[in-house]
């Protein structure tokens, strides 16, 4: 990686390497086991329903493994950045394909939360009390590795907390599209100087100019040009999980208010069909 790539991301580790969200290591014992070496003392004493219904369990559940596989998707999200910025193609691959891999199970696990009846959600919805899926600083510190750049992503979090730092941090840096964008570079494909010199904590918009590049990977059909589909396949699996759960809530609670006072559903559907990387999408229409 350049220096001027080191700089910018640091120390070269994503969050997930610095400790991230509770991400320490736990103190070393004599003997390791299987419990011990999972916290599994830790893990699953972390629920703790607040009412006596049955499936408050596996509403808890099902978040929880979501904040876990945001964890895992960030950490490899920030390895895959590196290696693109230092030209290591193969290993980007294997590091998409794994990537891809857990956002498959991020979208299937809908399906668990869809054998939940209104009745059965509305249950113990109560006892949820203002917190909502929209308070997950993972999930919007994922949305600003990919690229949005909104500042209301962070305005629900204090000032100087770790949630509102690590979001603001990521809106700062380089995008995963920037880290392309710089793959590309170094391969040597004439990128427009003010697509490769952006201001990394604006927004991603499309280029006419950036889209004649790709244009000319896919031409090539070079392992670069595998690299940039592997991402379309990215983009194509967070548009589906926006979707599914979209469709999600609607079948759970329809059309009202989320949790917490959210929007629901209103707002989701708003998130639907918005392209993460739309040159990508953009230069399928060149001639």
């Amino acid at each position: 990686m350049s220096e001027r790539a080191r700089g910018e991301r640091g120390d070269g580790q994503s969050p997930r390497d610095r400790g991230g969200f509770g991400g320490g290591r736990p103190p070393r014992t004599s003997t390791v086991t299987y419990s011990s070496y999972l916290g599994l003392d830790q893990l699953l004493g972390a629920q703790q329903p607040r009412s006596g219904e049955h499936d408050e369990m596996l509403f808890i559940v099902i978040h929880q493994i979501y904040e876990l596989w945001f964890k895992q998707l960030l950490h490899e999200l920030g390895r895959l950045q590196s290696l693109l910025e230092s030209g290591e193609t193969t290993h980007a691959m294997r590091t998409l394909r794994r990537t891809l891999a857990i956002l498959k199970i991020v979208v299937a696990q809908l399906d668990v939360l869809e054998t939940m009846t209104p009745t059965q959600f509305t249950s113990f919805r109560d006892a949820l009390g203002t917190s909502s899926g929209f308070q997950s600083a993972q999930f919007r510190e994922l949305e600003a590795v990919l690229g949005r750049r909104d500042p209301m992503m962070i305005a629900q979090y204090a000032e100087g907390s770790g949630e509102r730092d690590r979001i603001q941090a990521a809106m700062s840096r380089p995008s995963l599209f920037d880290s392309l964008v710089r793959y590309l570079a170094d391969q040597g494909y004439d990128v427009p100087a003010e697509i490769r010199d952006r201001d990394f904590s604006r927004p991603i918009e499309a280029s006419a100019g950036m889209q004649q590049v790709l244009k000319k990977v896919y031409d090539d059909d070079t392992d670069a040009a595998a690299v940039c589909e592997l991402l379309v396949d990215l983009d194509e699996g967070m548009q589906e999980w926006r979707y599914h759960h979209v469709k999600m809530v609607q079948r759970t609670i329809g059309g009202r208010s989320g949790t917490g006072g959210s929007a629901g559903a209103a707002y989701l559907s708003t998130t639907v069909g918005k392209p993460t990387f739309p040159d990508l999408w953009a230069m399928r229409s060149l001639g």
